[in-house]
């Protein structure tokens, strides 16, 4: 993804606001899904075949990590190696995720479905944020 894209996408042209709104918006994507799997793990968990205690679980691990996500986004220039690390661990969701869905779930199809799109979603997050760290050090190297 070229610079110019980057920005556009952030709306900005400072790449340590563009990195905090991606930050941002795995934030408030993680938080609302850690939340939903909390508060509705038993109908989530019948509509996609998967376990309410699982959800719980996983529920309360998003809302943590959404939390530190948060924080680092609150930076007004994010360290490099945590951002690192938050790219790192949304590829490993995403892989993982896959690695479940493939060996382990069981879920409806729905679940399945639900299951790809969110390995996506994180993946994706962690393509901008990767890009705009990126973009970062090579304006301030």
């Amino acid at each position: 993804m070229s610079a110019a894209q980057l920005s556009a996408l952030a709306r900005t042209s400072d790449p340590h606001t563009a990195l905090r709104r991606f930050l941002a918006l795995d934030t408030l994507v993680t938080g609302a899904n850690g939340l939903a799997y909390l508060a509705a793990s038993g109908p989530l968990g019948r509509f996609l075949g998967v376990g309410s205690t699982l959800l719980l679980e996983l529920g309360a691990f998003l809302v943590l990590y959404a939390a530190g996500v948060a924080w680092l986004a609150s930076r007004p220039r994010p360290a490099a190696l945590p951002v690192r690390a938050v790219v790192e661990a949304n590829l490993a969701w995403a892989v993982l995720s896959c690695v479940a869905l493939a060996l382990w779930l069981s879920p409806s199809t729905a679940g399945a479905v639900w299951t790809v799109l969110q390995a996506l979603t994180v993946a994706g997050f962690a393509a901008l944020q990767y890009a705009a760290l990126r973009a970062r050090q090579e304006t301030n190297p």
